[in-house]
């Protein structure tokens, strides 16, 4: 198998539990640091599937780098190539494919629950955690609509858009799944102000500051379970 590339975006948008989880599954990562200029790749044909990580920008924005990386998967797409993405990622991923991004209602920040669906395509993906209420830690603004034809495996009371799989082989995660206690720890230095904010507003979808922190060691080990099931499932598609 080719290596998995790995779009980096933002220093608090690490790539966390991912490279660990790819290579206890045999894959080789290869790290692309946009956060510190690397330049987009000109093309797929070095790698076996694409994972786009997140950052706080909007998937509108005019970046260059933004344009380049739908460029790149759309590329990906018509090779049949696998790409995943996390936040921003799975909004870039679902904007390049013909679905939309927009502002949701509400951010939604730290700890929340989100409901993985129990049908045979959900099972497939979420193996024993089908049909469970899976704890994951959240933070952005915007939501997505899907590309049409994708099937959703789960949804949550104040985000409905948790995460998608298209064709067999695109995975769509709103979801940090991806984080260590480090990084909750350094979102919270950078970004602390605004959880504050919507906490203290009466945001139903933000947890405290002292929740959020509330057993990281236990939570983010958990999430780690529930990304290696998706990514075991994830890289039967890459080449």
């Amino acid at each position: 198998m080719k290596p998995i590339a790995v779009f980096q975006h933002t220093e608090v948008g690490a790539p966390g539990t991912v490279p660990q989880i790819l290579d206890s599954l045999g894959c080789d990562v290869r790290l692309v640091r946009i956060v510190d200029g690397e330049p987009v790749p000109s093309g797929v044909s070095e790698f076996g599937g694409l994972v786009f990580l997140g950052g706080y920008m909007s998937a509108h924005d005019e970046l260059p780098w933004i344009a380049r990386e739908m460029s790149l998967i759309r590329d990906a797409h018509a090779r049949g190539l696998p790409v995943a993405g996390h936040c921003l990622g799975s909004q870039l991923v679902a904007l390049a494919l013909g679905g939309q991004v927009h502002g949701h209602t509400r951010p939604e920040i730290g700890w929340n629950r989100i409901e993985a669906a129990d049908d045979p395509v959900s099972r497939e993906w979420w193996g024993p955690y089908a049909g469970r209420v899976v704890t994951t830690f959240q933070w952005h603004g915007d939501t997505f609509v899907p590309p049409a034809g994708a099937r959703q495996i789960a949804r949550a009371e104040h985000c409905e858009n948790q995460a998608f799989v298209l064709d067999e082989r695109h995975l769509l995660l709103q979801s940090h799944l991806e984080m260590t206690p480090e990084l909750v720890e350094l979102s919270l230095q950078r970004n602390g102000g605004q959880l504050l904010r919507e906490h203290a507003a009466g945001n139903p979808a933000v947890a405290s500051k002292e929740e959020t922190r509330r057993l990281l060691p236990e939570r983010t080990a958990e999430m780690a379970r529930v990304l290696r099931r998706l990514y075991s499932r994830w890289i039967e598609r890459c080449q």
